[in-house]
């Protein structure tokens, strides 16, 4: 069965869609839940084995495996009741009847499934036929599950390290592995060798005799380069790789992975073109590896899906990807926040959401993983965070460690958001006899660290009225930059009519298309690092500055001729697109100039 649908959630910090399937997927919409926060998981299992009246036995960390038990338990949980919905859905009656036609009105007008309930009802409604075809004709829509492949933390057992299965990416792992799923595992953040050699333990994870895999692997990427290489690597192992979800590298929440200036667009359009070649080589790898295996290799080459998510906002650009681009589907990640129907934001952050412009959604360096954070100026975790910092006790008491990585001071690894790391790299600052201003500049860098791993899952404790007495009640929000575009809470249905053109959820009128929003978020990131440079510029920083902006340029070209060749597509906009793209060509020539003093710096004495 294909997707009813032609967008999907995605994974969106730690707790905001950690239920969502149990919300949507009765109506044929796939979503992702994050599997960092075992603690957060096992509290909600909690919570909906007491409303669904199910036994609940506690699975605590004195369990051997409670990490991987407790992610399979509550899987298995979000499943069966997700099941019971969408039965609950095909098996109309006459006072139901209205639910199965909500779950059509929805579905785009192009959508075969929906033109054939249309024939099927008009003439009359005969609930057994209809009964007879919806089983026949319908799917549930997919519980996926997302993995942080470097989120994973080394434990210990009485100061002995465990081995490497019971990492927490690995217990994770183990832990949907172990589930009676059949859905997708999203891995993002990159490669981790170890974690892929793990995936070959597990049988579900490989094609059957029909070429069927009950657990998809899907990667997500910021270029094609990254893709092919994380491909055959699995190949290699047996394991195909059937969705390469293609993320915009800094129009997007949560964490951001900048590419070297490759834009979206451009990348979009390698994958378009290079698509049947990255299928064919990594299918004869994988072929090679099952056989050497003395597994069962499929005999045609297995299906492969291209997706795209990233700062998408209106209906023209959604069929613009589906289009142009040939892709499978379209993430729609940052709008949902404000679908209380499909997301678990509680009351306050939605407020904060809502009210959010441009200069409230930042890139922050507040990520104890290093790794560049979108975030809400205001957010209720970062002001705890300010009043450690001025009672002069900066850092958090660490409640979970998930994060728990750094080995500066310990073997074990502190996080860089804790008190005790944040305490012991002050202590160090203290000794280095610094000037006033540079001992602020690095006191600021060590405490801007903020307890995310914490901080993104509490918005759920929150909205279910749950004891978040070990978390406090601070909450981290990550929304994309197109968070400034929607200014309201809305219906599940209003936003998926928003996705299909049949209304319009936002109310400004000035809203940057997705490419020239995510050209400018590069522009001010290449900036950023010209300016991070300019105190010690080395040759190899500058050749990497030049790079980044050789390649922004390519990008403008490639956008110009696109939009330049378009007959149909944006024709209220097009001209303004044009016009932004030259100005953006002629920000990025002064950026050049920057950099090139920047060699001039080098070359005096």
């Amino acid at each position: 069965m294909t997707n009813a649908h032609s967008f999907h959630i995605p994974v969106m910090g730690i707790g905001f869609t950690i239920d969502t399937p149990l919300k949507v997927s009765q109506f044929g919409i796939n979503s992702v839940i994050s599997l960092v926060d075992d603690i957060l998981i096992e509290k909600l299992r909690k919570m909906y084995c007491d409303k669904f009246g199910r036994p609940y036995s506690e699975i605590t960390e004195k369990i051997d495996d409670f990490r991987a038990k407790r992610i399979t338990s509550y899987l298995n949980l979000i499943y069966d009741e997700s099941v019971k919905k969408f039965e609950e859905l095909k098996n109309i009656t006459a006072e139901s009847a209205t639910e199965i036609k909500n779950y059509f009105s929805m579905l785009p007008d192009t959508s075969s499934l929906k033109q054939e309930f249309k024939n099927l009802t008009k003439d009359s409604f005969d609930l057994q036929e209809i009964k007879t075809w919806v089983t026949e004709n319908l799917s549930m829509g997919s519980i996926d599950v997302n993995i942080m492949t470097k989120v994973d933390k080394e434990n210990y057992i009485k100061k002995e390290k465990l081995p490497s299965e019971y990492n927490d990416a690995h217990a994770a792992l183990r832990g949907y592995a172990n589930s009676v799923l059949s859905s997708s595992l999203i891995l993002s953040a990159g490669m981790n060798p170890r974690l892929y050699s793990y995936l070959e333990r597990f049988e579900d994870f490989y094609p059957d005799e029909n070429g069927t895999i009950k657990k998809k692997i899907v990667l997500k990427v910021s270029d094609f380069r990254s893709a092919l290489i994380q491909g055959k690597f699995l190949a290699k192992k047996g394991l195909w790789v059937s969705e390469y979800r293609i993320e915009s590298g800094l129009n997007c929440g949560g964490h951001a992975f900048a590419t070297d200036g490759y834009l979206m667009g451009p990348i979009l359009n390698q994958f378009k073109e290079e698509k049947e070649e990255l299928s064919q080589s990594v299918h004869e790898i994988l072929v090679s590896a099952l056989t050497q295996k003395n597994r069962v290799a499929p005999k045609n080459i297995l299906p492969l899906k291209i997706t795209a998510q990233g700062g998408v906002g209106t209906t023209e650009e959604h069929n613009f990807i589906l289009n142009h681009y040939k892709a499978d589907s379209v993430g729609w990640g940052t709008p949902f926040l404000l679908v209380p129907e499909a997301t678990t934001v509680d009351k306050s952050t939605i407020s904060k959401l809502v009210e959010a412009k441009e200069n409230d959604l930042y890139l922050s360096n507040t990520s104890p993983l290093g790794i560049p954070f979108h975030s809400l100026k205001g957010n209720t975790k970062d002001l705890e965070k300010s009043k450690l910092i001025e009672k002069g006790r900066p850092g958090s008491p660490c409640p979970k460690k998930f994060v728990a990585m750094n080995k500066d001071f310990l073997d074990t690894g502190i996080c860089t958001a804790s008190r005790q790391y944040q305490h012991l790299k002050i202590k160090e600052l203290d000794k280095q006899e610094l000037s006033t201003e540079d001992y602020t500049y690095y006191y600021n860098k060590i405490t801007e660290k903020s307890c995310t791993c914490v901080g993104l899952g509490t918005s759920a404790l929150l909205t279910y009225g749950l004891d978040t007495k070990t978390e406090g009640q601070g909450v981290s929000i990550c929304p994309g930059p197109n968070m400034a575009y929607f200014s309201k809470t809305v219906e599940l249905s209003e936003m998926i009519d928003h996705i299909y053109g049949k209304t319009n959820v936002m109310t400004r009128k000035d809203r940057p298309h997705m490419f020239i929003k995510e050209l400018h978020i590069y522009l001010d990131y290449l900036g950023t690092r010209i300016t991070e440079n300019q105190v010690s510029p080395t040759d190899k920083q500058r050749k990497y500055l030049l790079t980044f902006a050789s390649n922004l340029n390519d990008g403008i070209q490639y956008y110009q001729e696109l939009f330049n060749n378009l007959k149909e597509e944006f024709p209220g906009s097009k001209q303004q697109i044009l016009e932004q793209l030259d100005e953006g060509r002629k920000t990025l020539k002064s950026l050049v100039q920057e950099i090139e003093r920047l060699e001039n710096n080098l070359a005096s004495p």
